[in-house]
């Protein structure tokens, strides 16, 4: 199959590295706003359907259920995930941070901002796609979940996964990695690579790249992050999804 080429300009790599800024625009496609929250579900024959906002308020309940948790005993509150429950693009980070605990929404402040400046970079604003994490309560004094945790919530983020299904899986930070591959080798080994990840009987394409949150503590590693940037924008362009 022939790919596109996308533009890989000195300059234009060099400006995003600098700022990653929102000024690099890809293709000027129409913004994909889908108004369905329901799917189809074959269960022995026959097709049931599925609300999603049902099938996410009862998943939100299970995880709050959970007893013996500290990360729940220690965070204000639960963030599931927010944005467009129907689209193709699902991220996922590691932990919320401070903010994200008191607002209970994924990737506010600093963090939100560099992410927003990413996906606009090829051409994407987070509204339009999925954002949860793989732990949805605040890690004390946000140290890396434990392995065992991790462990805990896999369970939850594979059914999370299942009910928005989308096309393409966007893994922020070793936790994400750890929680859906079981990978807790170096992130910089494994990012950039798409793999193909089996949740539920269902393959999905994912790709590994770093968290916001790192690249403002090590920003001489955004060059990394934008060659991750492109090939999801290529993996977009050979799906022919529009976000």
């Amino acid at each position: 199959m022939s790919k596109k080429v996308i533009n890989q300009n000195s300059n234009y790599d060099s400006e995003f590295i600098d700022s990653i800024g929102s000024n690099f625009i890809f293709n000027e496609n129409p913004i994909n706003r889908l108004k369905n929250t329901s799917y189809d579900l074959k269960e022995n024959g026959v097709v049931k359907k599925i609300d999603k906002i049902t099938e996410l308020r009862q998943l939100k309940e299970q995880i709050n259920s959970i007893n013996d948790c500290r990360l729940k005993n220690n965070s204000k509150n639960i963030v599931l995930g927010d944005g467009n429950i129907n689209s193709p693009i699902m991220l996922i980070g590691e932990a919320p941070g401070i903010e994200e605990d008191t607002a209970g929404i994924t990737f506010m402040g600093e963090v939100g901002d560099l992410l927003k400046k990413m996906l606009l970079a090829i051409n994407i604003k987070k509204e339009n796609i999925y954002t949860t994490y793989a732990v949805n309560f605040r890690p004390p004094e946000d140290r890396k979940p434990t392995a065992a945790e991790i462990k805990r919530y896999s369970q939850f983020l594979q059914t999370h996964i299942s009910i928005i299904n989308p096309k393409i899986i966007i893994l922020m930070g070793s936790t994400a990695m750890e929680s859906l591959t079981g990978l807790n080798s170096k992130l910089s080994i494994e990012r950039g690579k798409w793999k193909e990840v089996i949740v539920k009987n269902t393959n999905y394409n994912v790709i590994i790249t770093f968290n916001p949150s790192y690249l403002l503590r090590i920003p001489e590693n955004k060059k990394y992050s934008w060659d991750d940037l492109k090939k999801i924008k290529q993996k977009i362009l050979d799906l022919k999804i529009n976000i």
